[in-house]
């Protein structure tokens, strides 16, 4: 248990999450890492070439600065916390209930993401200097998914999680293989 949760902490050292495109005239994707608190890279300016492409559609800009970036490390760190101090407990029950929240929080979390990526796509500014419709004439869309791939255009949005949600999954599953663990032994002991 106390490893699953202490796996939490490296979401501040690797991304959560990446956007990529792909696309005819970017012979390497350009992309975008998202950190618990903030949005980089993938490779050198890709944000700005990725900015670039989404003002001639009306698109925002990739933010700097989020709500989300404030809220997410508190909570990564409360968790972390209380992850360890319930398996210093050590009672099966508190494993669960961490999974649960932790669950939860990412469901949430989830969620505004999609959010997220809903209003970027759909936000679209008046003054775009190139407006596509779609086959009834209503202005096209650009959300890239949530999760694996759609095809915008003429490039391909890929959406995937990275190392620090890999860790983070880990650290759930350890906390539920603690979980069934202390039960059996509970059963047989």
């Amino acid at each position: 248990m106390i490893v699953g949760a202490l796996l939490l902490l490296s979401l501040f050292v690797f991304p959560l999450w990446n956007i990529s495109l792909l696309a005819p005239q970017y012979p390497e994707p350009i992309g975008m890492d998202i950190w618990i608190n903030k949005i980089t890279d993938h490779n050198p300016n890709d944000i700005q070439n990725i900015n670039i492409l989404n003002h001639y559609v009306g698109m925002q800009d990739i933010p700097e600065e989020m709500e989300e970036f404030r809220i997410f490390p508190p909570v990564v760190i409360t968790m972390a916390v209380l992850g360890v101090i319930f398996g210093l407990i050590g009672n099966r029950k508190l494993y669960l209930a961490w999974f649960i929240i932790m669950a939860m929080l990412g469901s949430a979390g989830m969620y505004d993401f999609y959010l997220w990526e809903y209003d970027y796509g759909h936000n679209l500014k008046d003054t775009a200097a190139i407006k596509f419709t779609d086959s009834e004439g209503n202005p096209m869309a650009y959300q890239p998914p949530l999760i694996g791939s759609k095809t915008i255009l003429n490039f391909k949005a890929i959406s995937s999680p990275m190392i620090g949600a890999y860790l983070m999954f880990l650290g759930m599953a350890l906390s539920l293989y603690a979980f069934f663990k202390g039960k059996k032994e509970a059963e047989h002991g």
